[in-house]
């Protein structure tokens, strides 16, 4: 399944409600998991970003739906990039190779 790094900062209103970010978090998994999605990993971060998420999706269509979901709540502003894991860079370079 595709996997997304999400890169991800909260907005004014996500800071101000600072306290509810776990249970944010578990709301978005849930709600992710009924798309076909499923959160992999979520750090708290310092630094640029306050979040990354890592997620799986069928395709990025289904990765964006959820995202727009986590966005529409108004705490977080994301972006989002596509990740490629050992064995679907072989076959990308296989492809470029010829």
């Amino acid at each position: 399944m595709p996997t997304y790094v999400t890169l991800l900062n909260w907005t004014d209103q996500g800071i101000r409600q600072y306290k509810d970010t776990a249970q944010r978090a578990e709301a978005f998994a849930a709600a992710a998991q009924n798309l076909g999605v499923t959160l992999s990993n979520l750090y708290w971060t310092v630094g640029s970003y306050d979040l990354v998420a890592v997620v799986e999706a069928p395709d990025d269509e289904t990765a964006t739906a959820a995202l727009l979901q986590l966005g529409g709540a108004g705490n977080v502003r994301s972006t989002t990039l596509r990740a490629f894991g050992r064995e679907e860079i072989d076959r990308i370079i296989a492809k470029a190779a010829g």
